[in-house]
């Protein structure tokens, strides 16, 4: 047990529960809330998260993803956008087009949305 494991409390030592230290958010959330499927946007998700290794983010280490897929329904998009926004992401990357961009920014108007215009389709 590491020294800031323990407090010292009336002369006995307690250690920190882990429960409490888990409790902590770990690091960003990020939302990818996409107009395809998880296959086509493969490469672009790849490139994503190399991006963000260079910068020292790293997927299950200090930042975390939530997924949601269309699969090019773009009824979808809406409550799949809603989810992020009720999951309460740190931010929404909309990717698969101009409806992913639409159904993010009507979703939430303060969470920030990150698009490429080189993925607008429609």
């Amino acid at each position: 047990m590491r020294r800031r494991d323990l407090i010292i409390f009336g002369g006995a030592a307690v250690a920190l529960p882990l429960a409490a230290r888990a409790q902590h958010k770990a690091g960003p959330v990020i939302g990818f809330l996409s107009g395809t499927s998880p296959s086509p946007a493969a490469p672009s998700v790849a490139a994503f998260h190399r991006g963000l290794g260079e910068t020292g983010y790293g997927e299950g280490q200090n930042v975390t993803f939530e997924y949601r897929w269309a699969e090019d329904r773009d009824d979808r998009l809406p409550e799949l956008a809603a989810d992020l926004v009720r999951r309460k992401v740190d931010v929404i990357v909309a990717t698969g087009g101009l409806a992913p961009v639409r159904a993010a920014k009507n979703a939430t108007s303060t969470i920030p949305i990150v698009f490429t215009p080189g993925t607008i389709r429609s």
